[in-house]
């Protein structure tokens, strides 16, 4: 097997290392290094068995140095023969006319095949685009077809580079051959890895059970064992590949849906806060029509405690009243019952005046510290108001952001799928087209 892939080597670098790189499944044939863009170019390739062909497959030409698909100069669709089924190889040729070639110039172009994902699938050798140089040096050749008829020798007249590209074309049909014999030989060197793997893992269970009843009965087997465990250790490494897949895609999916409920747990906390403002506000109002009460009620104490200042000021006028007139009658003794009632009178007033000066001060110093205190509230409710008010409008931001963002998303998707309509729609048209060309050559063969 070794022998093997060092004799492929030298036809083609696509089959270097089957294990390290992966095995195309579009091959590109007959590629020169010379086009002239005055006349039409052919590109040939071969569709091998595990390619998926599809109408949207294109070919394009490519400048070597460019990195995406739409850098393209010129591409054309890419078509099977008639009868065509997946899982067969197949040899396919396109035709890019002259008028779609690149100008003449030093930059290098290539083949690309480009499947309806927008992957490349495979990539020709490079070649230029040059005029057309006058004829070289000529060769002389012999009649070889005449020679063995026995007929005279002739003498074939032809150009050097006719010659020569009559050569490489010999060699690169040679190199196709031998391309495809080594791909046929790949796939059975494959076959039998294949086969050799399965014998192996049978062999593996197999040695299984026979380590199994090695261990039951303590007989020593250490190359049985040792082999178990490399095999042992490349299928846990394999496991754990998978998990570690599986364990991706089950973090992608948490993730999306961590996502979900982060928007819809943001819609419910802005509702909520809503909620909670519109209730604030409702206590604020509620706040401000009991202050308006109280101060209410405060006008009416100060009107209350005005009258009682009224009758203040006309129970000392009374009493001072009272003064004078038992000064006047303080002269006589038929005065003394009256003076008595006087004096008994005024200080009831007193004692009623001072309790009532005494109510109006305390009633006075509730009212400030109820005042005092429905401020403080009034002053953080309004802040409580400011902060959640914030909160919401920076919530309402950030849901408006988010539905931008989505709605774009939608955008982008109907523009696509729009596009893609489109484009379905041209590819159907182009297949009808080329179906209804198919039957008019065929009813002019006919």
């Amino acid at each position: 097997q070794n022998h093997f892939f060092l004799a492929c080597q030298p036809v083609n670098i696509l089959y270097t290392n089957i294990f390290m790189e992966k095995q195309p499944t579009v091959v590109f044939r007959n590629v020169g290094q010379l086009y002239f863009p005055q006349t039409r170019v052919e590109c040939h390739y071969s569709l091998e068995p595990d390619h998926q062909w599809t109408s949207s497959d294109w070919v394009g030409i490519f400048q070597q140095e460019g990195s995406s698909v739409n850098q393209y100069h010129t591409y054309t669709w890419a078509l099977v023969p008639e009868g065509h089924t997946d899982g067969s190889s197949t040899n396919c040729c396109v035709v890019f006319r002259a008028s779609y070639l690149p100008q003449p110039s030093a930059a290098r172009y290539e083949f690309r095949y480009v499947d309806k994902a927008g992957q490349v699938c495979a990539r020709s050798r490079p070649f230029l685009f040059c005029l057309p140089k006058p004829l070289g040096e000529l060769e002389t050749l012999k009649d070889e077809e005449n020679e063995e008829d026995g007929e005279e020798e002739l003498l074939l007249v032809v150009p050097r580079a006719q010659l020569l590209q009559s050569r490489l074309d010999q060699c690169l049909r040679k190199q196709e051959e031998v391309q495809r014999g080594a791909g046929h030989a790949m796939r059975e060197v494959i076959s039998q890895l294949t086969d050799g793997m399965k014998e192996k893992c049978e062999k593996v269970e197999e040695m299984e059970g026979r380590h199994k009843i090695v261990f039951v009965f303590r007989q020593p087997c250490q190359d049985v064992t040792h082999r178990h465990d490399d095999l042992t250790g490349e299928l846990a490494s394999l496991m754990a590949q998978r998990t570690q897949s599986q364990q991706q895609i089950r973090d992608l999916e948490d993730e999306n849906k961590a996502l979900r409920e982060t928007e819809r747990e943001g819609t419910m906390e802005v509702d909520r806060q809503e909620s909670h403002a519109g209730l604030l506000k409702e206590r604020l109002k509620k706040m401000s029509n009991q202050m308006k009460h109280d101060e209410v009620e405060a006008e009416a104490s100060l009107q209350e405690a005005r009258g009682l200042q009224e009758r203040l000021e006309a129970s000392e006028h009374l009493a001072e009243d009272l003064r004078r007139e038992l000064r006047e009658l303080g002269a006589g003794q038929y005065a003394h019952t009256e003076l008595h009632q006087a004096r008994l009178q005024v200080a009831q007033l007193t004692l009623q005046l001072s309790e009532e000066n005494l109510l109006l001060r305390e009633e006075r110093a509730n009212w400030a510290l109820e005042r005092e205190a429905y401020k403080h509230a009034a002053e953080s409710d309004k802040m409580k108001m400011q902060e959640l008010s914030c909160e919401v409008q920076r919530k309402e931001e950030w849901l408006q952001e988010e539905r931008r963002e989505r709605e774009k998303l939608e955008a982008q998707l109907e523009s696509e799928q729009e596009c893609n309509r489109v484009l379905s729609d041209a590819r159907r048209d182009l297949l009808e087209l080329q179906s209804s060309l198919r039957r008019v050559q065929r009813d002019k063969e006919q």
